[in-house]
């Protein structure tokens, strides 16, 4: 958009000028390198077997290089959609993000957004307009193979408050396509190799209805690096006047860490496969200390292993000794051996 002549403004869209089949494809392909894993891995805490011994990923997976963390998967993918949500507010739900290959490192991941529905909120008084944007979010790497293929809804907000676009799309079957929750990614996977590679003293016996309240907090940082780092351009998790509550936390840095307290309670766990869902329940600000209790809801059998559904809930204090306040509640799907 112009503002005076020979002067522009580089931004992404407001919500008046999204239209439903519109497509962004021209976020930059990422390559995932040892480099980009290891700073991913120094933030979040990583503590996945395979993304950490490199030689016991080869033996498993069968692939020449080591696995990619799928937490660095899917934060590259979700950050290449933020070209669309420079302005986002919030979001509101992800559906079918379930990985359908396991990429490795030296894989490079390219990311489409499309625009799938549209609808604007009711105004509310004292409140700037919004309205709600679903998004398909499909990633392939360099030979074309499916990553992710999966829904993102987000709130943005009207560039004019006077604008009435009309749009109001049925956001509830959006996504209710997607494929089923499996064990695909691993299909093929030695797991007799991790599982007579790992100790078997100190083993979890897991059963549905188990709980765990992992004991110590850790402490949100360098929260504009991960951004940076997954080429998310979300203007709240970089400028601190986006919004009234200042500069705040992306998603998946809460869920990064939610993970590694997860391995904390479940060391020999292999990997994630998808989310069943992902509720932002309250603000996070970088310096906040994180606290989590970790449930199993199922666990059924797989040829070589078992599929669990495990139900993260975490909590965060902005102050020593200060009160905590939930702030994600989420389920997910992962293999145990």
């Amino acid at each position: 958009m112009s503002t005076e002549a020979g002067r522009r403004l580089a931004e992404g869209p407001w919500f008046e000028e999204l239209r439903q089949g519109q497509v962004f494809d021209r976020a930059p392909a990422v390559t995932l390198t040892d480099g980009l894993a290891a700073v991913h891995q120094a933030i979040l805490g990583g503590r996945l077997r395979l993304g950490l011994d490199h030689d016991l990923s080869r033996r498993v997976t069968g692939e020449e290089q080591p696995l990619a963390p799928p937490a660095l998967v899917w934060d590259v993918a979700i950050g290449s959609s933020t070209t669309v949500t420079h302005h986002v507010v919030a979001n509101l739900f992800y559906r079918g993000l379930v990985l359908r290959r396991a990429p490795v490192l030296g894989d490079t991941l390219r990311t489409r957004t499309e625009v799938v529905a549209l609808r604007q909120n009711t105004v509310r008084p004292g409140r700037r307009p919004t309205g709600l944007a679903a998004l398909r979010i499909t990633t392939v790497d360099q030979q074309e193979r499916l990553v992710l293929d999966f829904w993102r809804c987000a709130m943005l907000p009207l560039r004019d408050a006077s604008v009435v676009t009309g749009h109001a799309d049925d956001l509830d079957a959006v996504g209710s396509g997607a494929g089923a929750m499996d064990a695909g990614p691993t299909a093929g996977w030695r797991l007799d190799v991790y599982r007579d590679a790992v100790p078997t003293e100190g083993s979890v016996a897991v059963r549905a209805g188990d709980v765990w309240e992992v004991t110590g907090g850790d402490v949100v940082s360098s929260a504009p690096e991960l951004a940076r780092l997954t080429s998310n351009v979300a203007r709240t998790h970089h400028d601190d006047a986006a919004g009234p509550d200042g500069r705040l936390v992306y998603g998946g840095h809460t869920i990064g860490l939610a993970l590694s307290q997860v391995l904390r309670a479940l060391p020999d766990l292999v990997t994630v496969v998808g989310w069943h869902s992902c509720e932002h329940l309250g603000p996070v600000h970088e310096g906040d200390t994180l606290t989590s209790t970790v449930e199993v809801e199922d666990v059924s059998p797989l040829p070589d292993g078992r599929l669990v559904q495990l139900r993260s809930r975490v909590a965060g204090r902005s102050a020593p000794g200060g009160p905590s306040t939930p702030v994600l509640d989420w389920r997910f799907a992962a293999v145990l051996t």
